[in-house]
């Protein structure tokens, strides 16, 4: 029921241009004019996929601060601390909260990657630390960099990126959504007794995934988008620079998953989760960034659901004129498929009623049989069967107008006839003595009718008592 606007465009240079469409509009403009709502929406989905406990759930909307591994630890809070005193001497853009401003800068080293993916150990191999420093105040600064000149080397760019990610002062993926990770590593399959197998659910997973990736801020989202495109592209030439998808995490996972300022120790067996988990992103990133199809659909309903419009933009073109002309074509089609789904329907139900009452009919005499007739006549619309029926005679009754007397008289070979029920039309005499069958043909109507048979009784009466009268004067005449 989607209405479609189409707009004929006459200027032929723009023909050739390729059409853009965004299935994920109402998805993005209901994350920005009404974020409770959305959030509440994603949230419900991820808590259907995974269990997240209560303290777990509050932390990934927000409501608490995150329980982070290694949190009470004094040295680990000693190490926060120094490190959150050096990120105050960083510049504009390294060391900084995410904005859009820098992930403008660093999208010039993910640009300049994308151009030289051969290069062996990349993201392994160290660049050179005087390049590098060079290349960060110029960041920094926000001054133009010509990163083609041959100036700076692709390790250079790649050791940067990284350096980039790991001063961010929280990961990419942020503290908040941290366990949710952890449970998204566990989903796996069950087996046909309902149990739970070593298998994982990869399905479920990037079903997660790309809820958990819904509700993130929106630079981090674009930042991660970036990111995984860039390593999903190195993976695929990992015959040239020896850099699979799973080396990639163990270098990434770190900067984009792992808490802040926390150890190997403080993570203990989560360290295969998380970098199993960036490896997984890694491998299925082209089909993380998509809404799943029902979040979408919620989302188109909202807007397109509602006739109320809050903001001015080129939704509005579904309530203009041009779309107002659409409801009556609209409303005509869906009556005719309405009204044609309900004669398949009816078809498909009298295929149905024929083919039982056939069954019915040719079953050998038996009780059962016998039993399942009288359940044909005691409905109140049934029509009895014909004389050809081999049954026990069942009262006369009146034709009937219902769906299942149309299919026994047809099946039986009856003619059907319908009468059309009027002011002036005459019903089916009733049964009376031979004495008022002149009086019933006089009358026309029920009215008539009853005025008839009354004065045939008084009739009835009035010669009875003539009778009764002659017969004791005769018996007296005979006495006497």
């Amino acid at each position: 029921d989607a209405i479609c606007n189409f707009v004929i465009c006459n200027d032929s240079s723009l023909r050739s241009q390729p059409i853009i469409f965004n299935p994920d509009f109402f998805v993005e403009k209901l994350r920005h004019e009404k974020p409770e709502v959305f959030t509440e929406l994603v949230v419900s989905n991820i808590t259907r996929l995974i269990d997240l406990p209560g303290a777990e759930l509050a932390q990934l909307m927000g409501e608490e601060d995150p329980k982070l591994p290694g949190a009470n630890s004094t040295a680990s809070g000693f190490f926060r601390s120094l490190m959150s005193l050096k990120r105050k001497e960083k510049g504009v853009v390294f060391g900084s909260p995410l904005t859009e401003e820098g992930i403008a800068q660093v999208s010039q080293l993910i640009e300049y990657l994308h151009k030289n993916l051969r290069a062996e150990g990349l993201f392994r191999v160290p660049g050179n630390s005087i390049r590098q420093q060079i290349l960060k105040d110029a960041l920094n600064s926000g001054t133009d960099i010509d990163l083609d000149s041959g100036e700076f080397h692709s390790n250079d760019v790649a050791t940067l990126l990284k350096m980039f990610l790991g001063e961010l002062p929280e990961p990419l993926l942020t503290h908040k959504h941290f366990h949710a990770h952890l449970k998204i590593a566990d989903l796996t399959l069950f087996d046909e007794k309902g149990n739970k197998t070593s298998t994982p659910d990869k399905e479920r997973q990037i079903e997660a995934l790309q809820l958990l990736f819904l509700i993130l801020p929106a630079p981090n989202r674009s930042l991660l988008k970036l990111l995984l495109d860039l390593l999903y592209q190195t993976a695929k030439k990992q015959d040239k620079n020896k850099m699979s998808a799973h080396n990639l995490a163990l270098m990434f996972a770190p900067h984009i998953l792992w808490p802040r300022n926390v150890t190997a120790n403080d993570l203990q067996e989560n360290i295969t989760k998380l970098n199993n988990g960036v490896t997984f992103m890694i491998k299925h990133s082209q089909k993380l960034f998509k809404a799943p199809v029902y979040i979408r659909e919620c989302a188109r309903l909202h807007y397109l659901g509602s006739r109320a419009h809050t903001s001015k933009d080129d939704l509005d073109l579904l309530t203009s004129s041009g779309s107002k002309e659409l409801q009556p074509l609209k409303s005509q089609k869906r009556s005719r498929l309405d009204s044609c789904h309900q004669e398949e329907t009816q078809q498909r139900t009298e295929a149905a009623l024929k083919e039982l009452f056939l069954h019915v009919h040719n079953m050998p005499d038996s009780a059962k049989k016998k039993k399942l007739i009288r359940q044909f006549n005691k409905h109140p619309t049934a029509l009895t069967p014909g004389s050809d029926v081999p049954t026990s005679p069942a009262p006369r009754r009146t034709r009937s107008r219902s769906f299942s007397g149309l299919i026994k008289r047809k099946v039986l070979g009856t003619p059907v006839i319908l009468e059309r029920k009027s002011r002036d039309s005459t019903p089916e005499p009733v049964r009376v003595s031979k004495e008022n069958v002149q009086l019933l043909q006089k009358c026309g109507s029920p009215a008539h009718m009853s005025q008839a048979k009354l004065k045939s009784l008084e009739g009835q009466k009035e010669g009875s008592c003539r009778r009764m009268r002659a017969r004791l004067l005769s018996k007296d005449s005979s006495s006497l």
